[in-house]
């Protein structure tokens, strides 16, 4: 699993005009999905299914 920052540098994620992080493939917003026991939060594309991770 990449990092956001990774995914932005590689083109797998762009941002929008208003930052927030869409996936490149599918044009989709990424959901967020925190776990307590985790110091990163899981960011997930509901189209395709990537997932990066994202530090809190």
């Amino acid at each position: 699993m990449k990092s956001t920052r990774k995914g932005l540098r590689d083109g797998d994620l762009i941002k929008d005009t208003y930052e927030r992080l869409n996936c490149a493939e599918c044009d989709q917003v990424l959901k967020k999905e925190n776990d307590p026991d985790e110091v990163f939060s899981v960011r997930i594309c509901p189209e395709c299914g990537s997932r990066f991770k994202e530090l809190r």
